[in-house]
Formats: C-alpha cells, structure tokens, sequence
C-alpha cells in the first residue's frame, strides 16, 4: 500500500511539473510575441490627439500636421499638437509672447538663432523667448509630438521667416 501511495504521489508530481514547464513555455512564446508587438509599435508614435491637417510647404519642410485646440477668447492662448515625421521642421519663426513646447512623444530637435540645436524628446518642455527666432522638428529617424502652447495672442501669434536649409538641419 504504502508504494502504491508513493507510486500515486510520483505520478501526480509528475503532472504539475509537465503542466508547470508547458505553463512557462507558453508564457515566453506569448512575452516574446508580445516584446515583439510592442517593437513594431514604436516604430510609431503613441497619438494623443488626431492627426491634424497637413503643414503648408511654405512654413515647413517635409511633413507636419497640425491639430489646433481652440483658440482662447478669456486666456488669449492658442495651443494645438503637431506631429513632425521624421526629418520635417518648421521654419525658421518667431512668436511675439514666446511658445512653450511640451514633447509628448518622439525625439527632434530645437534651436534658438546663435545657439546650438538641441535635441528634444518625450517629456521635455522647450521654452522659446518672446521674439526669437527658432526652429523645430523631428529627427532624421525618429518621428516628433508636440503641444505647443503660445500665450498673449493679442500680440500676435506667429512670424513665420524662411526655410531652415539642410546644411543648419543637420549642424
């Protein structure tokens, strides 16, 4: 009797291990199949907002959109996302009350005339002072989300200049 208990208990052991070793390789075929999900999404990036309509060539390089928030009547503030792909940028341009960038997701780049570029990525914020001139935009790889916020309307709201050339682009 007693090696019959035994023999049950070695054969039930035996049982959880097999389900508990098909139990672990299926979890790792379904992580790997999951990493590799996740990979292919980042190659895009995460949307907050839509899309937007496309930026006009003459303000832009390459293709931006941008999806306006309501213009502000009580706050005097105009904000909105754009959506740089990669290797898009604004022109140069400035704003009479400054702009605040806050990157959502992405990595591009920032320059304020006479200053080096900076590079810019999700969760960062960029200040642009009252009329400086700047650009912005995405990376040559990398697509570029951002909100822009620029205050004090009433003063105006943009100068758009001329293009940024490739030689400035890629500095």
């Amino acid at each position: 009797m007693k090696n019959y208990i035994t023999i049950i208990a070695i054969a039930v052991g035996s049982l959880f291990l097999i389900t508990a070793c098909n139990s672990n390789t299926n979890k790792k075929e379904e992580k790997t199949q999951k990493e590799e999900t996740m990979k292919n999404e980042k190659d895009e990036l995460d949307a907050i907002f839509p899309k937007g309509q496309k930026g006009p060539a003459e303000f832009f390089t390459g293709n931006a959109h941008n999806f306006g928030f309501e213009i502000d009547s009580v706050f005097t503030t105009v904000a909105g996302n754009v959506y740089f792909e990669p290797g898009a940028r604004s022109n140069w341009h400035s704003h009479a009350s400054g702009q605040i960038l806050i990157i959502t997701d992405g990595v591009g780049y920032h320059q304020i005339e006479g200053q080096p570029i900076e590079t810019i990525k999700k969760g960062d914020i960029v200040q642009c002072p009252p009329n400086v001139r700047h650009w912005h935009g995405a990376s040559p790889e990398v697509g570029l989300q951002q909100i822009y916020v620029v205050p004090n309307i009433e003063k105006g709201v943009v100068d758009w200049q001329e293009a940024v050339t490739d030689e400035q682009y890629q500095k």
